[in-house]
């Protein structure tokens, strides 16, 4: 295996052996061969495509799959190879439809040719050569524009698929899904293109972002400022971690009236804003801080865990059997439920023992997405112009164990009195309980939600430069991110897409980027590793 896709990646180069999340050998070439096939079908869509023929299922498939191999997501080979099984059924499907309506399906390339093995060992085998070092191009920047491309869609992928199974789709999204995979398998593109390519995956990215913002929004309305519990009540209990909104609609739904309280972990935490989940009475409060603590968490959680989607963990082994899945989400040992019939994690949550008591503890404030911003936005303009607010920082992106990741904690914590902090995504577990008061009576610390979030912080941005009669680059705001795995590349894709400039980024730098692509982002934006928060805010600031 060889997989340099996150930042933890080991000796900042690539895991070889196993990967530091957890993933095995046996996963990453399965996801690998995954990927390979994704490129096949890519290749076929773009002809059907223009033959006007565009399959729902086949969109949904390919975000899913897609999903399936992002950090963090997918451990389980079984399912992995299953989603590779049906990838190659899909392609060869795709040929006949393609066939059938007189189009030509005649790609010579080795993705759209290639016989799957008829066993495990024999995918496996074939995932060792797939992988992303069995590029078309011998050149190491083509290579790593190549890998930004290909993870930047990953992540695009994860936002789409959040949106559709709200009901939320834009064919735009997914031609540009496969244009950008089937560009990485063309041996003709210059670099240039290529990073054309991947400014337009930002632009895309934000475009799906904006989708997953109209799906979460009209489904269950725009999130309010709600103070949350750090506490537990004394009952049954399920904890629902990752994402996904509609997995804990249903929970919550199939809860009702049962004696179980429901609680948020990790990225499930800013759910606790939206007015439509907030009605449930038994959708109590958020368990847990930082998301490297999460083993500890669970092991000492007494009922039952819902994982959606990402930002998890392999768990420890003699506590999988209280722990199911969802979504893309898998590994082995783990159950993983496939439809909306949650009864099994009811009925796990229903036989174990729950909290024998009430406990609190402090509470925390969420729901500070875009129309909540912007209903104080008269009260910010006038802090400014009183010089209560000399700066704003947008202090997020992802968490991780990887050491340094102190240094968002320590930066937030030295911000001075009169600037305020926004943040999002799992980063934010670092710092998100601390108390930093007041300006004019707006909370200097906002919580504006998930990473699936971004969409609000780019609107609040771009409401303030409209406030202010300035550009992005212009405002008093500075950009502080942790990036870890996908979804935060396409996030800072997406930035850079919109030319935003000056953009501070660690803990460390990705390691598929090389020192020739490094230099074309540095002079044409100016991104800039974190040093110490000391220096950096001095930088900043003066």
């Amino acid at each position: 295996m060889f997989c340099n896709q996150c930042e933890q990646t080991s000796k900042g180069t690539g895991c070889t052996i196993q990967g530091v999340c957890g993933k095995t050998h046996d996963a990453a070439v399965l996801q690998d061969l995954l990927v390979y096939s994704l490129k096949g079908i890519s290749i076929l869509a773009i002809e059907a495509r223009e033959h006007g023929k565009i399959y729902d299922d086949l969109d949904y498939f390919t975000t899913k799959a897609l999903f399936s191999t992002l950090t963090n997501v997918n451990f389980d080979p079984a399912q992995l190879a299953e989603l590779v099984k049906q990838a190659v059924q899909k392609r060869e499907s795709l040929k006949a439809e393609i066939i059938s309506s007189r189009g030509k399906a005649n790609s010579s390339d080795d993705t759209v040719l290639f016989t799957l093995g008829s066993t495990v060992g024999q995918m496996i085998e074939q995932g060792e050569k797939f992988g992303i070092k069995a590029d078309v191009s011998n050149n190491s920047d083509i290579q790593s524009l190549h890998q930004i491309l290909t993870f930047g869609v990953k992540g695009l992928s994860a936002y789409a698929y959040h949106a559709l199974i709200l009901g939320k789709k834009d064919d735009a999204v997914f031609d540009f899904i496969y244009k950008a995979l089937a560009s990485t398998r063309d041996p003709g593109l210059s670099a240039e293109e290529l990073v054309g390519l991947v400014l337009e995956c930002g632009r895309i990215n934000l475009r799906a972002m904006e989708l997953l913002d109209a799906a979460n929004t009209e489904t269950y309305g725009h999130p309010v400022p709600t103070k949350v519990p750090i506490g537990v009540r004394k009952g049954k209990a399920i904890l629902v971690s990752g994402h996904d909104l509609k997995d804990l609609e249903q929970i919550l739904k199939q809860t009702e009236g049962k004696g179980i309280y429901v609680y948020t972990h990790g990225e499930m935490l800013p759910a606790h804003g939206y007015p439509r989940l907030k009605k449930y009475p038994h959708f109590y409060g958020h368990y847990g801080t930082a998301w490297q603590n999460q083993q500890k968490e669970f092991a000492t959680f007494p009922g039952a865990i819902l994982m959606t989607t990402n930002c998890i963990q392999k768990p420890l082994q003699q506590y999988e059997a209280n722990i199911f899945t969802s979504g893309p989400v898998g590994w082995p040992g783990v159950t993983h439920i496939g439809s909306v019939d949650f009864s099994s994690v009811v009925d796990k949550a229903l036989a174990m023992p729950g909290f024998s008591e009430d406990r609190e503890d402090k509470c925390v404030t969420v729901g500070f997405a875009r129309n909540a911003v912007m209903s104080v936005a008269g009260k910010v303009v006038d802090a400014v112009k009183r010089g209560h607010i000399k700066h704003f920082f947008l202090v997020g992106g992802c968490d991780g164990a990887k050491p340094g990741r102190s240094y968002y904690t320590e930066f937030v914590e030295k911000t001075p009195k009169n600037t305020m902090v926004l943040t999002l995504a799992c980063g934010k577990f670092r710092f998100f309980d601390k108390d930093l008061g007041e300006i004019d009576g707006i909370p200097r610390l906002l919580d504006v939600g998930q990473c699936n979030d971004a969409y609000s912080a780019v609107k609040i941005a771009q409401a303030l430069s409209e406030t202010f009669k300035v550009e992005i680059n212009d405002l008093p705001l500075s950009l502080i991110l942790s990036w870890y795995e996908q979804k935060a590349l396409a996030i800072l894709l997406s930035l850079l897409y919109l030319g935003v400039r000056n953009i501070r980024i660690g803990p460390s730098l990705p390691a598929f980027i090389t020192p020739n692509v490094l230099k074309v982002l540095v002079e044409k934006f100016n991104i800039t590793p974190i040093k110490t928060a000391d220096e950096d805010l001095e930088s900043i600031l003066n």
